[in-house]
């Protein structure tokens, strides 16, 4: 049976007395490492370099210490916050033997005050305070982030990158819109295909020739646009070739299956496969929670109202999930 994840709190026993706590601090330059030692009164705190080997010897030196002290270490649970250094790190672990769990950034309560002071040192004090009440099963102090593995995360590549670029595309195609507008000249659609053959034509209201640098712009422009068009295409047939060649096999088989819904297209569906449908989600509340689809209620005293929709999720979720159900 599936395992749903339930990653709000931990089910596991916590036993200080055998158990290695320490959080790390991730930054481009430098971690921070902080840990509980059982048997050792101090709470060692270490900046090693970007090097998880030395973030290894490490943890085997303060185990070291531990026996030394008396104490019998039977578990070392290890974490991080989610950041831009993903979840190789927490996968380079695991493969060693070592509980590694990844905080949702978003999941970590920190104070309200305009100017709090804010420090390595004060965010490793914080990481271990939450992640103590998390490893203690106790709900609100943090959540976890599933550690997904090297296959699935590149899986979500294709659909996040053709959400980058029909971004790109939409704000080229408004950028040279606007240029146009500037000019006096409406009525133009520089994003169609012919456009470019088109462009030289152009006159402005004064019955003038567009501007030679402001023409030159927007053939920069196009230009840009028909590479960012074809990229496009050809993620978008690389999915097709990859559904033709193995329909049935893995996730291949759902997509096929939701491509069938009207309004829901391979693109659709293959988003929703990979982002929503591949987890092992604890109910539809979380569903609808990752897909932002929660409501935001405003309830103080008398006052009760609801604000709409919560929309923390990722957007393309939400969206794709709308598409699913309307």
């Amino acid at each position: 049976m599936t395992q749903v994840d339930d990653l709000s709190r931990s089910l596991a026993v916590l036993d200080q007395n055998t158990s290695l706590i320490v959080v790390v601090e991730l930054s481009e330059a430098s971690w921070l490492v902080a840990g509980l030692v059982p048997g050792v009164d101090r709470q060692p705190l270490k900046k090693l370099a970007p090097d998880p080997d030395a973030l290894l010897r490490l943890l085997e030196r303060w185990q070291a210490e531990a026996v030394k002290a008396g104490q019998t270490i039977g578990r070392i649970a290890l974490a991080y916050e989610a950041g831009r250094d993903g979840f190789w790190l927490a996968r380079w672990l695991q493969a060693r033997s070592i509980e590694v769990h990844v905080i949702h950034s978003t999941s970590v309560a920190v104070s309200r005050e305009h100017s709090r002071a804010k420090t390595d040192r004060l965010d490793t004090a914080m990481l271990m305070r939450v992640f103590l009440g998390w490893l203690r099963g106790e709900r609100g102090h943090c959540g976890m982030v599933a550690i997904p593995t090297l296959e699935a995360e590149d899986a979500k590549r294709p659909s996040r990158e053709r959400e980058s670029l029909v971004a790109e595309r939409t704000r080229i195609a408004n950028r040279m819109k606007s240029t146009l507008a500037r000019l006096g000249i409406r009525g133009f659609k520089p994003e169609l295909r012919r456009a470019p053959q088109r462009l030289a034509a152009l006159r402005t209201p004064e019955d003038l020739p567009m501007p030679p640098n402001t023409l030159d712009e927007i053939r920069r422009d196009m230009a840009q646009l028909a590479v960012v068009r074809g990229q496009i295409e050809e993620i978008e047939q690389a999915r097709l070739e990859r559904l033709e060649q193995a329909p049935d096999e893995g996730p291949n088989a759902m997509v096929r299956l939701l491509a069938r819904i009207v309004g829901v297209g391979v693109e659709t569906a293959d988003m929703l496969v990979q982002e929503v449908l591949s987890r092992n989600l604890r109910d539809r509340r979380a569903v609808a929670r990752y897909a932002g689809l929660t409501g935001a209620p405003d309830e103080s005293g008398s006052k009760k109202r609801e604000k709409g929709l919560a929309k923390s999720g990722r957007l393309l979720s939400g969206s794709g999930v709308l598409a699913l159900i309307i």
